[in-house]
């Protein structure tokens, strides 16, 4: 991958660089266009020496420069003689008085090629086999002959145009490389970051980066985090699930083999009364695992969030009031001390009765069930603000700092909780079914003195 990313970024400059080349060829096309067209440009030296013959004309068979001439002359300080074929000088215009009066071939040659001690430099043209000789005076004018061959300077030319494209490629390849290298290691970090995070590995990286990609190693982190805290929760709930299934299976083979014995004995030569006897404990041990199954089914819905609500507007006091005469009038618990207190007549609250009458009684039975039949038990309901406030509470034996941040917790029973019957899921039921209105459940206790229990709905 790694590689793959740094081919393609070289790809990139690769044809970045060929597009420079083209557009390039492109500009060098249109100004050799430009140039080579009819459009005028300033005249060169041997271009005014050119133009000249345009003034020039021959009167009685002497050759003679017009006025226009002669005002260029003075325009680009020059002048001008004319040269029979001896080179003899015929006539002049502008010529100063040191100029020669005749030219042999070999001083022609050096006119034409050097400027002299006056820094004047010479052009030779004819026009109608009049020959005639330009002198320009300019010290900024400077001549350079060159003699090529064009099938070599055609070959020059194609060497060198290939020799800059390949320089030119593999300064691109180098630089490319390095600016490759440069770039796209974040990006290989990125991608190991990400198979870390897929191999659930969700250590932080302490290498960050401080370029272009510091906040997505920033956002990547912050993930590994989440994930991390995710893979904890689900491991702890994970190790509380196999905790509970071994437990169920403990508490589901005990009345399973209960049931089968008393089946086999049913089958047996027994009196009537036995019978009756032995079908009424295989019914108590089918309603256990029949309530077990329930909580079990009921827990999973209200965390899973698929326990739809039937609300219904009820008077909180009275529905609390109600809940504890229910309690009173239960034999197992009708001589237990249970108080009732309310500051308000009526406060109504939208609930579904069915699931707030099992949580508060979870609480209230464990708070019966879990203590001594000495245990003062108070209940209690007012209003904050416009909130319902439950307050159940206790002076049992409390609930140790061990146990009390786990209470809530599914399929977790305390270490005050041995040899009572449950499914160890009340507790987490009734904090569920407290969230699920959108409550809040506070648990304090203290060993030896007691547990309140405070319920906001």
């Amino acid at each position: 991958m790694r590689w793959k990313l740094t081919g393609r970024f070289l790809m990139a400059i690769l044809c970045t660089v060929f597009c420079v080349i083209l557009v390039n060829a492109i500009i060098a096309l249109v100004f050799y266009a430009y140039y080579s067209s009819g459009e005028e440009h300033p005249a060169s030296a041997t271009d005014f020496t050119r133009t000249l013959a345009r003034y020039i004309t021959e009167v009685d068979g002497e050759p003679v420069i017009s006025d226009k001439g002669i005002a260029a002359l003075e325009e680009r300080n020059a002048w001008l003689q004319f040269l029979d074929d001896n080179g003899n000088v015929i006539g002049n215009a502008l010529a100063p008085a040191t100029a020669p009066v005749h030219y042999t071939p070999v001083e022609l040659v050096h006119a034409y090629k050097y400027r002299d001690e006056n820094q004047v430099s010479t052009f030779v043209a004819e026009h109608n086999d009049i020959m005639y000789l330009v002198g320009i005076q300019d010290r900024n004018l400077s001549k350079i002959v060159i003699t090529s061959n064009t099938s070599s300077i055609t070959q020059f030319t194609a060497q060198l145009a290939l020799i800059m494209i390949i320089v030119d490629l593999l300064i691109a390849i180098i630089i490319g490389f390095i600016f490759s290298s440069f770039l796209t290691k974040p990006i290989y970090r990125m991608i190991e970051r990400i198979r870390m995070l897929k191999n659930r590995n969700f250590a932080v990286d302490s290498k960050h980066s401080r370029g272009l990609y510091r906040s997505i190693f920033h956002n990547l982190d912050d993930v590994a985090e989440s994930l991390k805290l995710q893979e904890e929760e689900r491991r702890k709930l994970e190790q509380m699930r196999n905790e509970w299934v071994s437990n169920v299976s403990h508490d589901m083979k005990t009345p399973l083999a209960a049931i089968q014995g008393y089946a086999e004995l049913l089958q047996s030569n027994i009196s009537t009364s036995e019978q009756t006897e032995y079908a009424e404990i295989i019914e108590k041990k089918s309603v256990y695992m029949r309530e077990l199954l329930d909580d079990f089914t009921l827990t999973m819905r209200l965390r899973q969030q698929e326990m739809p609500l039937q609300l219904v507007d009820t008077n909180i006091v009275s529905f609390v009031r109600e809940l504890v005469i229910d309690v009173l009038n239960d034999a197992t618990f009708g001589e237990r001390n249970i108080t009732f207190n309310a500051s308000i007549d009526k406060l109504t609250k939208c609930i579904d009765t069915h699931l707030m009458k099992r949580a508060l009684l979870n609480f209230i039975y464990n708070a019966l069930v879990h203590n001594e039949e000495e245990v003062i038990l108070k209940v209690s309901v007012e209003e904050v603000g416009g909130t319902a406030v439950i307050h159940i509470r206790d002076n049992g034996k409390g609930i140790t700092k061990a146990d009390l941040p786990q209470v809530f917790e599914r399929y977790y029973r305390g270490t005050n909780t041995e040899n009572i019957k449950g499914t160890g899921l009340g507790m987490a039921i009734a904090r569920d079914v407290i969230q699920a209105h959108g409550g809040e459940v506070e648990l304090m206790s203290e060993l030896g003195i007691g547990t309140s229990v405070i319920i906001q709905l």
